[in-house]
């Protein structure tokens, strides 16, 4: 744990306690959230969420907004009967950022398996996630799902190579 004397809010702030450890919980938090969507597990993946009227949600596809958690289960729930077999996921690039009791992060997330039709999916979205310790327990209350748009087009642009670093 690491502990900070000052603020540079100002004197008037109390000091801001952060831990290394919450860093390395909200990671563990991704990886069991990518291991419940490759197993298929529903109630392990709402494990992550805020269980409650007060998460929110955007999304890339029609509903594109979920407000609650139960609305976002079934989300889930309709999102898995797209696939033949178990959808898989990869979590890459993933940045996170703890400031006491919030935190946040940003990754993208690749997507593949095969529709109903038979046809390969593979696909990457951009995800960032907003957190809240609660109960000694980090869980995601906002989550926000993009891609990029190609604005001649109004198509969703392809994310490979997914990042940018200038030169």
């Amino acid at each position: 744990m690491i502990i900070v004397s000052g603020n540079p809010a100002g004197p008037s702030q109390p000091a801001v306690i952060v831990s290394q450890d919450d860093e390395a919980a909200i990671r563990a938090l991704e990886d069991r959230f990518a291991a419940a969507f490759n197993a298929g597990d529903i109630d392990a993946i709402m494990k992550n969420y805020l269980q409650d009227k007060s998460l929110v949600v955007f999304d890339v596809v029609p509903r594109k907004q979920y407000l609650g958690a139960d609305v976002y289960r079934k989300d889930w729930e309709e999102f898995f009967t797209h696939f033949r077999g178990r959808p898989k996921i990869a979590i890459m690039d993933l940045s996170i950022t703890v400031d006491g009791n919030l935190g946040f992060s940003h990754s993208f997330q690749h997507v593949t398996g095969t529709d109903t039709q038979g046809h390969p999916v593979d696909r990457t979205v951009r995800v960032t996630d907003g957190y809240r310790k609660i109960g000694g327990n980090w869980l995601i209350v906002l989550e926000h799902i993009s891609v990029p748009v190609d604005l001649k087009t109004g198509k969703a642009d392809s994310l490979y190579p997914y990042s940018y670093s200038p030169g």
